[in-house]
C-alpha cells in the first residue's frame, strides 16, 4: 500500500481519473459497503429528508420520505446496539469500515478498495504515513489488508472510524521515530515489498530504490542518495536486493561516516558495499580533478582577459604622452 505507485497495477485510477470503467467499479463497490456508511459516500444532513416533483400534467406528485442514515464507521458517532471493548472501541464500527472498502469476491481490502480508503484518509498510497499505517496493521502484503489486519490494527492504534485513524496520524508518525521503532519499521518494509504470490526472496532494484526513499523519509542519511544513483546506473549488475543487503545497510548509515573512511573491505559487510564503496569514492574523485580543472581554467581565462587590458592601457597611455609632446 505505501509504495502502490510503484506495484499495483493502476495506483492512481480512483484517485485522479474518471474513465467510466472506473466510476462502474467504483459504485458497485459502494454499494457494498451497504448501510455500514463509507466516508466516501455523501455526508448526510437532517435524519429524514423530503423528495417532490410535478408531473407534466401539472399535478403534483406523492411526497417521498427517503431515510438517510447517519454515518456511524465514518463519523466516530456511537450507536446504542454497538458493544465497546476494554479500551472503549466499537467493534461494529470496524467491522463496518472494513465492509466499506472490502472485495466483493475475498475477504479482504485489495487495490481498489485501498485507493478508496487512503482517498478518504485524504493520504496518498505512496506516502509515508501510509507505509506507517501499514506497519501498524501489520500488513503483509502490499495494497491489501486482510479482515484480521485490518480489525487488530484499529485496535492497536485505537481507532473505529476514518476521524478516529487520520487523528492517530501524528502518533504513529512519533513513534516510527524511536531508535528500535524505526529498525522494526524498516525490516518490515522489506517483507512488505515482496511479492508474496510469486514466493519473492528478494527486492527487485526499482522496488527497493523507491521503499528506500520512502522510510528514510523523516530521517534521510547524507549517503542514501548516493547509494540510489549507485543503485540506479549499474543496473546489470544488481538485479535483487536481498534482505541481508537490505537490514545491513541500515547498520551501514549509522556506523560508517559520510566520508567513507572508516569502512574496511575486511570487515563482515555485503560485497555489494564493497562494490559501492569503491564505485563512491571514485567517483568523488572525478569530481575533485574536475573541480581543480575548471578552477585552474578559470584562473587561466582571467589571466588572458587581463592581459590584453593592460596592453591597451599602457599603448592608450602612450599615445596620450605623444600628444601632450607634440604641443
Amino acid at each position: 500500500m505505501g509504495q502502490c505507485v510503484t506495484k499495483c497495477k493502476n495506483p492512481t485510477s480512483s484517485l485522479g481519473s474518471k474513465s467510466g470503467d472506473k466510476e462502474s467499479g467504483s459504485k458497485s463497490h459502494h454499494k457494498k459497503g451497504g448501510s455500514a456508511g463509507c466516508g466516501h459516500k455523501e455526508e448526510p444532513g437532517a435524519p429524514c429528508s423530503k423528495a417532490s416533483s410535478d408531473l407534466s400534467n401539472g399535478t403534483k406528485a406523492l411526497d417521498v420520505t427517503v431515510e438517510t442514515p447517519v454515518i456511524p464507521a465514518a463519523m466516530g458517532e456511537p450507536r446504542r446496539d454497538e458493544c465497546l471493548d476494554g479500551d472503549g472501541l466499537s467493534m461494529l464500527r470496524i467491522d463496518e469500515l472494513f465492509r466499506c472498502y472490502k472485495d466483493e469476491q475475498e475477504d479482504a481490502i485489495l487495490e481498489e478498495g485501498m485507493e478508496m480508503f487512503c482517498n478518504d484518509l485524504c493520504v496518498d498510497p505512496a506516502e509515508f504515513r501510509v507505509l506507517v499505517l501499514a506497519w501498524k496493521f501489520q500488513a503483509a502484503t502490499m495494497c491489501k489488508f486482510t479482515r484480521k489486519e485490518f480489525v487488530e490494527g484499529c485496535k492497536a492504534i485505537q481507532a473505529d472510524s476514518l476521524e478516529g485513524i487520520c487523528s492517530r496520524f501524528p502518533v504513529m508518525m512519533l513513534d516510527a521515530r524511536g531508535e528500535e521503532n524505526f529498525k522494526d519499521l524498516y525490516r518490515f518494509t522489506f517483507q512488505f515489498g515482496l511479492d508474496a504470490d510469486e514466493g519473492q526472496r528478494s527486492l527487485q532494484r526499482e522496488i527497493a530504490i523507491a521503499l528506500w526513499r520512502l522510510v528514510f523519509t523523516q530521517d534521510s542519511p547524507a549517503i542514501l542518495e548516493h547509494w540510489l544513483d549507485f543503485l540506479s546506473e549499474n543496473p546489470s549488475s544488481i538485479r535483487g536486493i536481498s534482505r541481508d543487503t537490505w537490514n545491513m545497510f541500515l547498520n551501514f548509515t549509522q556506523a560508517i561516516g559520510p566520508d567513507l573512511s572508516n569502512y574496511s573491505e575486511d570487515e563482515a559487510w555485503p560485497s555489494l558495499f564493497d562494490t559501492f564503496v569503491e564505485w563512491e569514492l571514485e567517483r568523488r574523485k572525478r569530481e575533485e580533478e574536475q573541480a581543480l580543472t575548471a578552477k585552474e581554467e578559470e584562473g587561466r581565462c582571467t589571466e588572458t582577459e587581463c592581459s590584453p587590458t593592460t596592453d591597451r592601457l599602457e599603448t592608450e597611455g602612450s599615445r596620450g604622452s605623444q600628444t601632450w609632446g607634440g604641443h
